[in-house]
């Protein structure tokens, strides 16, 4: 079975112009001889009747204390609108359609409430349909326990359903379609000659998403790579390609040039804190102590510098004060500076290349803009720089990287 997943965020099914370029990409692809698993997201973003985030609110409203299985039971239904909707939509061009809760896909995860992780997928279900000839609607970021409770996957969750899913049934492809033409080199509301790329590595996608682009969710790509299944992000209101993201020496994607590009994108994370506490001579349980308390206070910590000096490491701006409390508390003296942006600079091409740390470090000293800290791996380097320098480092590194020629 030629077989293809296709994944409808909540902008592409917000309205009913919307919802009509959806029903195009699913025809078209059904032209294509192609067995369809249609996985949807709630319609619309805050404030929309449907979306999740005024689900929240509605609890939020209402006692606002609704335990996480209960909360799950809430939050699911908002997929499942979308799914009779579409349904809908399509018997009425008469396309035989069939809607499979996540449950009823075989989608099996853990007892997370809010956060669960898949366990197990046992597609039979949508096998089925699909030999009957029907496109196989899923509603996106639900599972169900081994004890038959419903769960929700998080943030992002529809994008780790549909190629979770891809992963399962051995899926060609798995499309994921949203309001933008693709991945772009930097966020196109800070850079305006950002270019949408046209092929990028499994790896680079993951960095980026981590570092703060938000058109996949990291997770998503992480179960696309293990299965080695090829992703494309779309736009809904386009026929365009969009960005490719498939291994390296995937044929499609050695086939489009590579070479010399070291630097893919560059991300941001903001506004975040950063924390520095100083040992004492002979100290050499601190980083032990700091982080260990970090934890314990399930405060996310990131960006992290450990020597025989002290620790420097950032946590997000809405944790930075509870952060500072607890190292207070343990009779630390820390020193913080707010209002921090961390920009990172993301390529799988510039491991081993030299002299791509001194092209960073001279295109944020042309424009007077502090380095406060500095880190790197094979395929990325971060700099944490003010928040009120951000925009300005972002653009400078853009264009030192030539990326407005992608």
């Amino acid at each position: 079975m030629r077989t293809l997943v296709q994944k409808f965020g909540g902008t592409s099914l917000s309205d009913a112009q919307a919802r009509s370029y959806a029903i195009g990409h699913i025809k078209r692809a059904l032209a294509d001889s192609y067995n369809l698993v249609v996985v949807v997201s709630a319609m619309g973003r805050k404030g929309e009747p449907y979306a999740t985030d005024s689900l929240l609110e509605l609890i939020r409203h209402n006692g606002n204390c609704l335990p996480a299985r209960e909360k799950d039971l809430l939050l699911h239904c908002g997929e499942l609108i979308s799914s009779a909707v579409m349904c809908s939509l399509l018997e009425a061009d008469n396309v035989p359609t069939v809607v499979l809760t996540g449950a009823q896909a075989g989608i099996r995860t853990n007892d997370r409430f809010g956060d669960a992780r898949i366990e197990s997928i046992q597609p039979s279900r949508i096998v089925q349909a699909l030999s009957e000839g029907k496109v196989v609607i899923v509603p996106g970021f639900q599972g169900e326990t081994a004890q038959g409770d419903i769960t929700t996957l998080g943030r992002g969750g529809s994008d780790t359903t549909a190629t979770a899913l891809g992963s399962a049934l051995r899926a060609e492809r798995v499309d994921i379609f949203t309001d933008v033409d693709g991945i772009y080199t930097a966020d196109p509301r800070i850079v305006h000659k950002a270019k949408p790329i046209e092929q990028v590595t499994y790896a680079e996608i993951c960095n980026m998403a981590y570092q703060g682009a938000k058109v996949i969710h990291p997770r998503a790509v992480e179960i696309a790579m293990e299965a080695n299944i090829p992703i494309r992000v779309r736009s809904t209101f386009s026929d365009g390609e969009g960005t490719l993201v498939a291994k390296a020496d995937n044929e499609e994607l050695a086939n489009r040039s590579l070479k010399d590009r070291f630097v893919t994108g560059i991300a941001h994370v903001s506004p975040v804190t950063q924390i520095k506490v100083a040992a004492q001579e002979g100290q050499y349980d601190l980083s032990l102590n700091v982080f260990k308390a970090m934890a314990i206070h399930k405060i996310s910590v990131d960006f992290i510098n450990v020597n025989i000096s002290g620790v420097t490491y950032t946590v997000f701006h809405h944790e930075s004060d509870r952060a500072i409390a607890v190292l207070q508390s343990m009779g630390y003296s820390p020193e913080f500076v707010t209002e921090c942006a961390k920009v990172s600079v993301i390529g799988g091409g510039m491991n081993g290349v030299p002299g791509i740390m001194a092209r960073i470090v001279e295109a944020l000293t042309e424009r007077d803009i502090p380095i406060l800290q500095s880190a790197d791996s094979n395929a990325t380097i971060w700099v944490l720089v003010k928040e009120a320098d951000m925009v300005n480092a972002i653009q400078a590194l853009h264009h030192s990287f030539q990326l407005d020629r992608t």
